[in-house]
């Protein structure tokens, strides 16, 4: 979350065609009932047999910014402090996080960005990729790996668009000075994180078989280390480019490498599909849960409507006894199992209507049939 009352989803890479998965959703979920249910022990730090327990609490009057990587939100506060806008942080943050957490962030994939003005008004920005218009229902019958890796996997990027989209309408400060962290970062070198490491172990094999990839992310042939400094100075001139304006990328000589290096690995992404991405500005789904006030995403992403089905499947049990011990975790995991399934009807609204099923999804309604069958 970020200051001034507003709020941003951090963005993760996801490939086209997909609907958005729900990473972030066990944390929000898990936040909201922390809110909901009453402490039952002290919160301070305490020692229990060999495990460790520690509260971390941080208390700000004027804002606070949270990413998975501390090294991102000290950028993004130091854009709060200068004076910057909510958006100023996120775009600063978010840039960060492509460069030290590429395998979940960055300017090839795309984003949603959720955000609540202080005066109240709410905006949904959906930056996330798009497919080609060479691409085809059937593209990828007969091996559905395809859909996934390799070049015709990849989507028109979006992340970059809308970050830019959101600080013209909101920022603060210069756009230029919101890239800068980022590319410095990329430039002069970060430190492997034990995440990142985790995540290059898990695409070993497509690493070291990729020129570019074993030339940022190994060392004598093996893979970087956590601790050790990683360059990646490639992208530090992309981001120096891009901290101009970001026609280079959709329109000029950053977009025309990619569509060329696409192409030479048999994909199909035009530089005519970069020039025509637009993002969308679209209304975010709000709702009431036990006296809290909900916004969510709207479909493309699906994590909205399933985060506030889940809730209202659990408040049917009364908070916090019905949501308590063993038989609470029981509930929990059976609501995520049934907002999974239901998702699966959701979709893209440029494409096929969805409004039905999202108002079922968010309608206390269509719990009660579920709440007996969890019980």
């Amino acid at each position: 979350m970020l200051s001034m009352a507003e709020e941003y989803t951090a963005p993760c890479e996801k490939k086209k065609l997909k609907m958005g998965a729900l990473p972030s959703l066990w944390a929000i979920l898990l936040l909201f009932l922390f809110l909901l249910c009453p402490a039952t022990s002290s919160l301070r730090s305490r020692q229990s047999g060999s495990t460790k327990f520690r509260h971390q609490e941080v208390v700000a009057r004027h804002g606070v910014v949270a990413t998975d990587d501390g090294r991102c939100s000290r950028i993004g506060i130091h854009a709060l402090r200068e004076g910057g806008h909510a958006v100023d942080a996120a775009v600063a943050a978010s840039l960060c996080l492509g460069v030290v957490s590429p395998a979940s962030s960055g300017i090839g994939g795309g984003a949603f960005m959720l955000i609540r003005l202080a005066g109240g008004e709410v905006q949904a920005y959906d930056m996330r990729e798009t497919a080609p218009m060479q691409a085809s229902e059937n593209m990828y019958d007969g091996n559905a790996t395809l859909q996934a890796s390799g070049s015709l996997s990849i989507a028109v990027p979006g992340e970059l668009a809308g970050l830019y989209k959101a600080w013209k309408q909101h920022g603060r400060l210069p756009w230029e000075r919101l890239v800068r962290p980022a590319e410095k970062l990329a430039r002069r070198g970060f430190k492997i994180s034990r995440y990142l490491r985790m995540q290059m172990e898990k695409t070993q094999s497509g690493i070291l078989a990729d020129e570019g990839l074993r030339n940022v992310f190994t060392s004598n042939g093996e893979l970087l280390q956590p601790g050790d400094i990683c360059y990646n100075k490639k992208l530090a001139d992309t981001l120096r480019t891009v901290s101009k304006g970001v026609e280079a990328f959709y329109n000029g000589p950053i977009g025309f490498n990619l569509v060329r290096d696409i192409h030479k690995l048999g994909g199909m992404l035009t530089i005519e599909d970069l020039r025509r991405y637009k993002v969308r500005v679209r209304e975010p789904i709000i709702t009431n849960i036990l006296g809290y006030k909900i916004i969510g995403m709207p479909p493309p992403s699906s994590g909205g409507a399933s985060m506030i089905l889940i809730l209202n499947i659990l408040a049917q049990y009364g908070v916090p006894e019905g949501i308590s011990g063993p038989l609470g975790f029981h509930r929990l995991i059976e609501s995520l199992k049934h907002a999974f399934a239901v998702r699966m009807r959701l979709g893209d609204p440029d494409f096929v209507d969805v409004a039905q099923v999202v108002s079922d999804m968010i309608s206390p309604k269509i719990c009660t049939g579920v709440e007996e069958n969890h019980s």
